[in-house]
């Protein structure tokens, strides 16, 4: 992040300061303008206690925590309605001649009010929600979902952009202020713009029902995440677990009020994940993987299926409403793919060898089994899975996760981060513990570039507790644009569930949460060094995972681990046969993790292209689909349908395949840094002039081809995931 604090502060305070008295849009009437600071003035005299109202007054105007509470969400989003509204009103009544400022920039600019409070809430609700939170979102989602139904059927404001965009050949945009106009128009298209009155009425009632539904199911996967403990009371049915996990266990039972002598586990990857991989109580390892990939599927109050099968119905009416043949038909109009056709085709090109290869996995799986004198006879099952690789993985390669979790402890990993974007970009990281935060657990830090510019704020939180889902994200506080042509600094921020540290060991990370921690921070940068002039971005979802994947490969490139994989107690460096030990390893497994990701990409496509998904039995139809393509029973989807919130929660319906097509951009990517070094500065800084700067304002293969000089090749991909493909 750039610029100096005083300056960043000094800024943020007026930019704060126009949104609140009414967000002067570009070509607004003075009259308008005296009406909405009269509003705005009003509304923070109605509200003196609701920091919403009010100038922030914090530094880099970040959100102030340690003064907003439940109570201030609501009449601040009912507000930010109201403002966004009179602003398209605004626009809509200007008599001038439509124009790309008086209309499209103008509309870009609405708003702004409403998005910092979603902001601040979406966040909450993710990362520190409670009853009340929740109640709230289910009271808000229909308000919202209704808010951008008004603006998006507005036949005024869609006249004004049609005319615009209709003589977008003679006006001699520039490249960003033409891929602007186009998504305008697409996204009034796509909103409904052309459909009949009835058809508009239709649109908003599922537009209503969707929004609705959709926080209901992530609460229920909430809800049954936190439901669930595997207390255990014998020291013997901890055999196998190394002494790290059990003293993890130890505090999860101790936060939770456990009696003294008790162990807890979770489905909480970092609690369960090193259970099922190490203990040798096969019974207690069927127990806690049955209820993880059970979740939201055990008939109780918090049952998804039900809700998943509504959801898909209602999109697939929504899709078809809209002239589209499926609801995936619609998502991927605005994607790289652009055809269901060509990720199933793509998927189904993957799929071959993947199975293949898992199926070879499970035999050797079963084999190490068979010749357990301590397990007995059994068929292989997922609950196995963990457990045997773990032991094969040793076997084959003398490589134990329990002896690489020393050398990565928390903050040495989020140092060597940092050091990577030092080497590559020349940003510094400054902790700011003093900044307002939602949670003592959060760390915060100013970023700034190699000249000492501020660039933005970056918020992490690294832990899982009750009030948090699980997975990992980023997101932010506020997205990086221009105010009458000054950059107004993102404020990012990154969410994890990593391990906890216990009262003996700071958090010692796994090879896994390593290789997450660096995914995330790839998506932050692409925040944080966004330099779009306008608020809105269109970024393609199978491309969206470029920035966050490349980041991916430098995680235990040699160079880098020297610098910052380091023994927690003796601060030595990661011994050289340990490092030659991973690289040798790389490809171990890549069948499972292969065909878990796969099957869970598949079945979105199954439920997205369904031709009457409210006419099916929901395990049933999973079960067929998984049937369909021959998944071992020994694996189970990454996400099975009923928690999976990717597609039913969030924004990846239709679209989780984007994390391995966009796979073959960063393989392809990273080769570059490979061909020139790894810390190649220039290349770095082409990658960050041509991808991360501009990312969502044009085409995003026009911008990888500007990097690379070519489309990318799929070969990058197989050799990392050690596939190939025969014709």
């Amino acid at each position: 992040m750039k610029k100096h604090a005083a300056i960043a502060f000094a800024l943020g305070f007026l930019v704060i300061s126009l949104f609140l008295l009414g967000c002067k849009a570009p070509d607004g009437s003075k009259a308008q303008e005296k009406a909405a600071a009269e509003a705005a003035a009003a509304a923070a005299q109605a509200h003196p206690d609701n920091p919403f109202f009010h100038p922030y007054g914090t530094p880099f105007n970040v959100p102030p925590f340690d003064r907003i509470k439940n109570e201030h969400f609501l009449p601040a989003i009912e507000e930010g309605i109201r403002r966004e509204q009179a602003e398209v009103d605004a626009i809509v009544s200007n008599r001038k001649k439509p124009t790309f400022e008086n209309t499209v920039a103008a509309l870009d600019h609405t708003g702004i009010f409403l998005s910092d409070v979603t902001a601040v809430f979406g966040a909450l609700q993710g990362a520190h929600t409670n009853k009340e939170l929740q109640a709230l979102a289910r009271q808000t989602a229909p308000m919202l979902a209704g808010h951008r139904d008004n603006i998006g059927l507005n036949d005024k404001l869609f006249a004004r952009v049609k005319a615009i965009y209709d003589k977008r050949d003679k006006l001699e945009l520039g490249r960003e202020e033409l891929f602007l106009l186009e998504n305008t128009y697409k996204d009034f298209v796509r909103g409904g713009a052309l459909l009949d009155e009835a058809g508009k009425a239709r649109l908003r009632e599922l537009n209503q029902a969707l929004s609705l539904e959709s926080v209901k199911f992530g609460e229920n996967v909430l809800g049954e995440t936190n439901a669930f403990q595997l207390v255990i009371d014998k020291k013997a049915d901890l055999a196998g677990l190394p002494p790290s996990v059990v003293a993890m266990a130890a505090d999860a039972a101790k936060q939770a009020g456990l009696a003294e002598g008790r162990w807890l586990f979770t489905i909480q990857v970092p609690s369960m994940t090193p259970f099922l991989t190490y203990s040798e109580r096969r019974p207690l390892r069927e127990k806690l993987h049955r209820a993880y990939f059970m979740k939201g599927d055990n008939d109780n109050e918090r049952d998804n299926k039900e809700i998943a099968k509504k959801i898909a119905a209602l999109r697939l009416e929504k899709a078809k409403l809209l002239g589209y043949a499926d609801h995936a038909a619609f998502v991927l109009e605005n994607n790289m793919a652009k055809t269901p056709a060509r990720v199933n085709e793509f998927l189904a090109q993957l799929w071959r060898p993947t199975v293949v290869k898992a199926q070879e996995e499970a035999a050797a799986l079963q084999e190490l089994a068979d010749r357990d004198p301590r397990a007995g006879k059994f068929k292989l099952a997922s609950w196995d899975w963990w457990y045997y690789t773990e032991k094969l993985r040793q076997e084959k390669y003398a490589l134990d996760d329990a002896a690489l979790r020393p050398y990565f402890k928390l903050d040495n990993v989020r140092d060597g981060i940092f050091a990577l974007c030092e080497k590559l970009y020349g940003l510094k990281f400054v902790e700011k513990p003093d900044l307002p935060r939602y949670h003592p657990d959060v760390q915060v830090f100013e970023v700034l570039e190699a000249d000492g510019r501020h660039l933005g704020v970056l918020y992490m939180d690294f832990h899982p507790r009750p009030s948090k889902r699980s997975g990992a994200w980023s997101g932010g506080f506020r997205r990086a644009y221009y105010e009458q042509g000054v950059r107004v600094p993102p404020v990012s921020t990154i969410t994890c569930n990593f391990t906890r540290p216990t009262a003996d060991a700071p958090a010692l990370l796994s090879t896994n949460e390593v290789e997450t921690f660096f995914h995330e921070f790839g998506h932050s940068l692409a925040t944080l060094f966004s330099q779009g002039r306008y608020r809105s971005r269109s970024v393609a979802r199978d491309s969206v995972e470029l920035p966050s994947q490349i980041m991916e490969h430098w995680a235990f490139e040699p160079e880098l681990l020297a610098v910052y994989a380091r023994h927690y107690r003796t601060g030595e460096a990661i011994p050289t046969e340990l490092v030659e030990k991973l690289e040798t390893s790389s490809l171990f497994n890549q069948g499972f993790i292969t065909a878990e990701y796969l099957a869970a990409c598949i079945l979105d496509m199954a439920w997205h292209t369904a031709p009457d998904p409210a006419a099916v039995d929901a395990r049933q139809f999973e079960s067929e689909a998984m049937g369909k393509i021959g998944l071992i029973p020994e694996i189970v989807p990454r996400y099975r349908s009923t928690y999976f919130s990717h597609i039913f929660s969030g924004g990846y319906s239709a679209g989780y395949y984007a994390y391995i097509w966009s796979e073959v951009l960063d393989c392809d990517a990273y080769e570059a840094f490979k061909e020139k070094g790894i810390f190649d500065r220039a290349t770095a800084e082409s990658f960050r002039k041509n991808v991360l700067e501009p990312f969502g304002t044009e085409e995003p293969m026009a911008q990888y081809v500007r990097f690379r000089g070519s489309e990318p090749k799929i070969d990058g991909l197989l050799k990392n995931r050690g596939l190939t493909i025969t014709k």
